[in-house]
């Protein structure tokens, strides 16, 4: 199927690992943003977790994730590297969720008022300057490392694996 899984199991595994941490992640660096750092960052990340966890599923599984499997195959050729496509796909599906997240984040804490738009803009920003990073060099790198151990690829050849959300 691709090179995220042999099959929609596999592929749906690797998206719960690659939406739990960053929702997590993203919840404690927003929240410490708010409050500074201190033992109730976590505390409000695990009490919010599940509803913005669902959210993010959502808009990955249904949203973004299928904007993104549109717009894939005019940015790379079949023939580009599994590294290219992993780079591209991580970096367009991170800036469709920075949307998403970020719209999400705004609701919660101004809700729907004459704020959400500014507070929605500033999100963006925000969220961008650390998700994305975070995303292409840490949670992305490493979910893909122990996914493959858990379900290693049947074809190992590189250049040509296509890479299909």
């Amino acid at each position: 199927m691709n090179d995220l899984g042999k099959n929609k199991v596999e592929h749906f595994i690797f998206i719960l690992m690659i939406c739990t941490s960053m929702v997590f992640i993203m919840s404690c660096y927003n929240i410490a943003l708010m409050e500074g750092l201190s033992f109730n960052v976590l505390k409000h990340a695990v009490l919010g977790f599940i509803p913005a966890f669902l959210f993010a599923l959502v808009g990955d599984i249904f949203i973004v994730g299928q904007i993104v499997k549109k717009i894939m195959p005019k940015i790379i050729n079949p023939t580009d590297t599994v590294k290219k496509k992993a780079i591209c796909m991580t970096f367009f599906m991170g800036c469709g969720m920075v949307l998403w997240m970020s719209f999400y984040g705004a609701v919660v804490n101004v809700g729907f008022n004459e704020h959400l738009l500014s507070a929605y803009g500033i999100n963006i920003v925000k969220n961008f300057v650390f998700a994305i990073p975070l995303n292409l060099l840490i949670v992305s790198p490493s979910a893909r490392t122990i996914f493959f151990k858990l379900f290693p690829p049947e074809n190992l050849n590189t250049k040509s694996t296509s890479l299909k959300i």
